[in-house]
């Protein structure tokens, strides 16, 4: 039911929110000096921060080179659309680097791995 909060155009969404919340409260701070509006700036570039990440792990953390290389690899060993969701999990989660880096045999890898596939194959509404 919440898959969209994983698509990219949903993220490019929120960030214009928070932009223009950003906007917003620096305009209101230039008018009446209040503190709590610095606050709400401050609290929305965090959270935007947080946002952002997955997104710029996926697009610059990954060559396409080397996401067509995971994407066969994932391919032998499983199903495609299961692949396909996997693939976007491993993308937002880590760069290139960090991952060929990650012990595969890795208690910690595994447990990723596992709890990927049961997000990907879950149809529950939460």
């Amino acid at each position: 039911m919440l898959d969209f909060m994983d698509e990219d155009w949903f993220i490019i969404g929120l960030e214009i929110v928070f932009m223009l919340f950003i906007a917003y409260d620096f305009k209101k701070y230039k008018e009446t000096k209040k503190k709590e509006y610095i606050t709400n700036i401050v609290l929305t570039l965090a959270f935007a921060v947080w946002t952002l990440l997955p997104f710029y792990n996926s697009y610059y953390g990954w060559n396409e080179s080397q996401k067509q290389e995971y994407i066969s690899t994932c391919n032998n060993e499983n199903n495609e659309s299961l692949c396909a969701c996997l693939s976007q999990t491993v993308f937002k989660a880590s760069f290139n680097d960090e991952f060929t880096a990650m012990d595969k045999n890795s208690t910690e890898f595994k447990e990723f791995i596992k709890e990927s596939k049961e997000d990907c194959t879950d149809d529950s509404w939460f």
